[in-house]
């Protein structure tokens, strides 16, 4: 474009339109990891926290009060691979089945691509925020939660106490629930919930039919997180997959692996956060034909797919 075109051009309304439109689209995607249904408990400067929320049951025409959702977060040559896995619904994944050759292949740094690479566990429910000492403003009010294993082991426990003189307790019942005191801190690096603890049991809003009735009616559906339609199909994920690796061969899914149908081996980490580097030395490489399970930290960290969008956006 030469000078006196551009000088044209800047007098044109459809300049200014355009250059707003675009402005618009990169608006909206550093955004697009932000959902206001969500709640997050506020954090300190030392990353301590604390928050009173209280499970609630299932929603209208739905079964469970949870939704279990499996994501892939990390970043190549070619830019951030953020993505659900496949695996949440049952089906074959082309990062799971990358994963199951890198961690099989005998070789360390394959096994550390693998771990960069794993798959991330959360849970997502409807809750009522009870006490929100950081933003007051949400108390009373009902949002989605996503959490990880760690706080879903603290419900399984609730549910199914290890001692006899404890009592069992529904965390999603209205009237036989309990409030969760939601305790953070840093440990060794890591977010940590391990004081979280639940309250004693006792009914929601005094337990009232029309009070309870009202919130129920507030909460959202949690059918979209695992519904098929609302996942990319392998051969999308496939190609995303390479457009991020490039042309790194250990990117390739092997074909033999792609038509198996389910992965080839169980590198399933069902944890959120890596290992600390002082962790002992990994134990040696099992035989080739030998699946090996990985098992990483108890620790959990904040949803990591938010985060890792939080950063594709800021690009």
């Amino acid at each position: 474009m030469s000078f006196k075109d551009m000088k044209t051009r800047s007098k044109s309304p459809t300049s200014y339109q355009s250059l707003a439109a675009e402005m618009e689209k990169l608006n909206k995607r550093s955004e697009s990891y932000k959902d206001d249904r969500f709640w997050k408990p506020a954090l300190d400067k030392a990353s301590n926290g604390y928050a009173v929320i209280r499970f609630l049951p299932a929603v209208e025409g739905e079964d469970l009060p949870w939704a279990r959702v499996w994501n892939h977060g990390f970043r190549g040559p070619g830019g951030w691979y953020i993505e659900n896995s496949l695996t949440t619904i049952g089906l074959k994944d082309p990062v799971s089945e990358l994963n199951s050759q890198l961690w099989n292949s005998g070789s360390d740094e394959d096994k550390k691509l693998a771990r960069d690479r794993k798959r991330r566990l959360s849970y997502v429910s409807n809750i009522l925020v009870v006490n929100d000492p950081k933003n007051p403003e949400n108390e009373g009010k009902v949002f989605l939660f996503r959490y990880g294993k760690k706080i879903f082991e603290k419900i399984q426990s609730a549910m199914n106490p290890e001692y006899q003189d404890e009592k069992p307790l529904n965390p999603f019942d209205f009237w036989g629930g309990a409030d969760f005191k939601l305790k953070i801190r840093q440990v060794d690096g890591y977010v940590n919930y391990e004081r979280s603890e639940f309250a004693e049991a006792a009914p929601l809003l005094g337990g009232g039919d029309k009070a309870l009735e009202e919130l129920w009616k507030k909460q959202h559906p949690l059918k979209e997180f695992t519904d098929p339609k609302n996942f990319k199909s392998y051969d999308e994920l496939k190609t995303r997959l390479h457009e991020v690796l490039g042309g790194d061969i250990r990117a390739s899914v092997n074909e033999s692996a792609a038509k198996g149908g389910a992965e080839s081996a169980s590198f399933d980490d069902e944890d959120e956060t890596p290992r600390p580097q002082t962790r002992k030395p990994a134990a040696p490489p099992a035989p080739k034909r030998e699946v090996k399970r990985v098992v990483e930290s108890d620790d959990e960290v904040e949803d990591s797919l938010s985060y890792f969008e939080k950063l594709a956006g800021d690009e």
